[in-house]
């Protein structure tokens, strides 16, 4: 009986104390041991010992042999560590993925945000083929070879025939002009392409003073045909206008989407809207020879300057050989057998006005 309440005593003392006490109770055991031997009393420490002195003063407790041998036995073997065996069982750990590509760095604003971008980019897009050009096409609307081609035969043209001019002329031709020129008329054409010196002189080196633009004005080559007149003193000049002049059609319809530098051009040619062509074109003819005459009014008094106005007909719209250069104003006279009256009798310099 006292065996059995020494050991529940025991049991109750080592679940009590717990791990604070742990280490005095193995003290206790391991004095208890020897005195067990020898007969001798344990004594328990602390609380406990006052405890079981307090419920039986009288009595000792005294532990068995064959215990006090089994915990010695305990203390002897090495103390394999605690595993804690948790009562909720803890959810698998999750697997880490590892990145497909490398992680993007973080950049402070204003930083390498872009080259953070690409490192996400493990595909770039791979560069579209470039597409080879097209072939040069033979002809163009016009009837003529690409632009290279054009540039190529236009150059070679000129030099060739550059070439030929010298053949055909001496040193001692181009000493003549060689240090000063001496035409003999300013002449105004359009800038058309269809309208050049040699339609009305084979010889116009050093005799035309020529002087291009759009509608074969005085407005807008004032200076020029002022310097002809003035300063080379070209005893005449003449205005030339020509068949399907394409400024006179733009002049006649709405050219309000052109460039502004041709509108400007355009704006000072006077002739009614809508006007035929031809008609329009001997008009404004009629118009630079009057504002001439009122600009050089002292030459023209002075009969040193003859203005005239004519017109080149390379479609024959007046019926008098396609080609030919006619003379619709003298001097003001636009009646065509009144002009050739005058010019049979060499009146240059007699102007309408002065009847």
């Amino acid at each position: 009986m006292n065996k059995t309440w020494q050991i529940r005593s025991l049991q109750a003392a080592a679940v009590v104390l717990g791990g604070g006490l742990l280490a005095a109770l193995v003290q206790a055991e391991e004095k208890a041991a020897a005195p067990a031997e020898h007969g001798k009393p344990i004594v328990l420490p602390g609380k406990q010992a006052a405890s079981a002195a307090a419920e039986s003063p009288s009595k000792t407790i005294v532990l068995p042999g064959k215990l006090a041998a089994s915990m010695a036995a305990a203390r002897a073997k090495p103390k394999e560590p605690e595993i804690l065996q948790p009562e909720v069982k803890q959810a698998a750990a999750p697997q880490v993925k590892a990145p497909l590509g490398p992680s993007p760095e973080v950049h402070a604003p204003g930083g390498a945000a872009h080259a953070a971008k690409r490192t996400l980019k493990p595909h770039r897009a791979k560069p579209k083929p470039v597409l080879p050009k097209p072939a040069e096409s033979s002809h163009d609307e016009h009837g003529h070879g690409s632009e290279v081609q054009q540039v190529r035969a236009a150059v070679t043209t000129i030099l060739h025939d550059n070439t030929d001019y010298m053949a055909h002329h001496s040193a001692t031709y181009f000493k003549t002009f060689a240090d000063k020129q001496t035409p003999r008329a300013t002449v105004v054409t359009c800038s058309d392409s269809r309208v050049q010196s040699e339609v009305m002189d084979k010889g116009a080196v050093n005799d035309l003073f020529m002087v291009r633009d759009i509608g074969n004005q005085l407005a807008t080559a004032e200076g020029s045909v002022e310097y002809g007149v003035r300063h080379l003193h070209t005893p005449l000049l003449i205005f030339v206008g020509h068949s399907a002049c394409g400024a006179i059609k733009a002049a006649s319809a709405d050219y309000g989407k052109l460039e502004p530098a041709i509108r400007k051009e355009l704006a000072t040619i006077n002739i009614p809207q809508g006007i035929d062509p031809t008609d329009g074109a001997l008009l404004n003819v009629n118009n630079q020879v009057e504002s001439a005459i009122l600009k050089f009014s002292g030459e023209v008094e002075q009969g040193h300057l003859a203005v005239l106005g004519a017109f080149y007909d390379f479609r024959n719209d007046l019926r008098q050989g396609a080609g030919k250069l006619i003379i619709t104003n003298l001097n003001g006279e636009t009646e065509p057998a009144r002009i050739r009256e005058l010019m049979k009798q060499g009146q240059y310099f007699k102007y309408s006005f002065m009847r």
